[in-house]
């Protein structure tokens, strides 16, 4: 077994797969380790898997992994559907189901017992995710105190969410050099999910609150290094290494809390509030997802909160 590839990946092999032998741990590792880039999904794909498989060892009576068949499957999903969302089962019957392919693949099993197995069944054509309206965002980008780095890159944080729709894992990996001028026009370049690049100019506001936090904190002597980052324990001035995403998400927090603003607000509802924003400003559905970087227009309209505005207004019609 190679342990350097378990120390790297941070990876465990649960005990049904070291009982089928070295091969299958092997296969198991590569599986996370190789196969699956996203660290985000890699997570979520090991707590899935790892609980499905301890789940047949100790309620199954499994001694192996060549004994899981559709039937524990099955029953597994069925369990899940009590306890968690359906996006969620259907997440953690994807990674059963991408896993036993590859071990089948390597020769470890025979067949995948997850392959007939179907996941509940789920539609949305709306998001979730709690967002500001545009009277709310800038109350809250006006609200920050500018005296310090952290206000600074605060509020440049928080408008390069809302401006360029960028997901915050985006927005925290981007670099000082990201940041660049290209025909007398300020332009950011993102990495955005499953490696995309993806670069648009920036609106005014965003270009302003930039150019303030990279000028003042003296950050363009940098430009290889992460251009949202910690403050260092005990000053106030940035430190080297990048700002973590529960680290922004506690700040948001902060900063509504200071702004009086009680939605229940995230990293990610920055994006959906300025789709919005957009598309109530005369913006098209195309363009938006455009500049969201999606690759369908479907997906952009789980961000379009304008219907919420007309149920509200259709709501306060029932006058009794």
């Amino acid at each position: 077994m190679n342990s350097s590839l378990t120390q790297n990946s941070k990876i465990s092999c649960p005990t049904l797969v070291t009982a089928t032998g070295d091969r299958a741990q092997l296969r198991f590792l590569e599986f996370f380790a190789s196969n699956i880039r996203n660290t985000h999904t890699r997570r979520a794909y090991v707590r899935g898997v790892t609980e499905f498989l301890d789940w047949c060892l100790q309620v199954g009576g499994i001694s192996s992994l060549g004994e899981v068949a559709p039937l524990h499957v099955a029953a597994w999903i069925e369990n899940q559907t009590h306890k968690l969302s359906a996006p969620s089962v259907k997440q953690h019957l994807a990674a059963i189901r991408h896993l036993f392919d590859w071990l089948v693949i390597g020769q470890i099993v025979p067949v995948n017992p997850a392959a007939s197995v179907r996941g509940p069944s789920h539609i949305t054509k709306t998001g979730k995710t709690p967002i500001l309206d545009s009277e709310d965002t800038r109350r809250l980008l006006d609200s920050i105190d500018l005296i310090s780095p952290s206000g600074l890159r605060d509020r440049a944080l928080i408008a390069l969410m809302v401006y360029t729709f960028a997901r915050i894992g985006a927005a925290l990996a981007m670099r000082v050099e990201d940041v660049y001028t290209q025909n007398r026009r300020l332009w950011v370049r993102l990495r955005e999910k499953g490696g995309k690049r993806h670069e648009m100019p920036c609106q005014h506001n965003l270009e302003e609150y930039l150019i303030a936090y990279i000028d003042e904190t003296d950050l363009r002597n940098d430009p290889k290094g992460y251009l949202f980052r910690t403050i260092k324990r005990g000053t106030a001035k940035l430190s080297t290494s990048p700002l973590a995403q529960a680290n922004a998400h506690a700040m948001i927090q902060r900063r509504m809390t200071a702004a009086g603003i009680v939605t229940k607000a995230g990293n990610h509802s920055f994006r959906a509030t300025g789709i919005t924003t957009y598309l109530k400003n005369g913006g098209t559905l195309e363009k938006a997802a455009i500049m969201a970087n999606h690759s369908s227009t479907r997906t952009t309209q789980l961000y379009d909160r304008r219907r919420d505005e007309m149920t509200l207004d259709e709501v306060e019609r029932i006058v009794i």
